[in-house]
């Protein structure tokens, strides 16, 4: 299935307010990489900016003008996001907002043409109890993210994409990406020489105390879930 991360920037917080969509941006993802095809439109939203979101993204209705309507660029989003699975961080927000925009023009909610990654919620089952906001998570995943000095739908699609590729980078082996090339790579040892004697360093009783912590903090987390957790008891 094809990958689109998606952002979106807005006028304000909550659409059933009359908030609008001001910038959509979408990147594709191809074979694990952040391909060249992508969609970038900044918009005129046809009302007020909240000033708080100005603060943000630092557009205001006077740079937006003469940018198009979004029921002008809607067939052509629509085109390049339909049948994708879409990665969106915190995708209740920017789904809620597309949403919205496409029932003004009589269209069917956009879960209905795509299925939906939330980064979000990924990153708080793979960090329960860290912050795992978007500047949070490049932090964490060492990507260089020092030119965001305001939101931007398109810069942020750009860092989410690499986000979402070093969170799901223990992937490429189960789904058998790296499996190419195997035979081929040069041994560590061969049959005929003797093996080292590895050595086995214990956990002392504090790092055994921060793993049952951490598998209590992901069993409270995934209500439950937690596999490691249950195999232990």
């Amino acid at each position: 299935m094809r990958q689109i991360v998606l952002d979106t920037e807005t006028t304000g917080l909550d659409p059933r307010q009359g908030h609008r969509i001001i910038e959509v941006a979408a990147i594709e993802l191809a074979g694990r990489k952040v391909s060249q095809r992508h969609f970038h439109r900044y918009l005129n939203p046809e009302r007020e900016i909240d000033a708080g979101a100005a603060e943000v993204h630092g557009l205001t209705l006077e740079r937006l003008q003469d940018e198009p309507k979004f029921a002008e660029i809607a067939p052509g989003l629509i085109e390049f996001i339909e049948g994708a699975e879409l990665i969106i961080h915190n995708a209740p927000f920017d789904v809620g907002f597309l949403n919205m925009e496409f029932a003004l023009l009589g269209l069917p909610p956009v879960t209905e043409i795509c299925t939906i990654i939330d980064t979000l919620r990924l990153a708080k089952e793979l960090h329960p109890g860290k912050k795992n906001s978007l500047d949070a998570l490049c932090d964490r995943y060492l990507i260089d993210n020092s030119h965001r000095t305001l939101h931007g739908a398109l810069l942020d699609t750009e860092l989410l994409a690499e986000v979402y590729l070093a969170m799901t980078r223990g992937q490429d082996s189960l789904l058998g990406e790296d499996e190419a090339g195997v035979e081929d790579a040069p041994a560590l040892f061969a049959d005929n020489m003797p093996r080292p004697t590895l050595r086995v360093l214990a956990a002392s009783a504090a790092e055994l105390a921060l793993h049952t912590q951490q598998l209590a903090d992901i069993d409270k987390v995934s209500k439950g879930a937690c596999l490691w957790r249950a195999l232990e008891t």
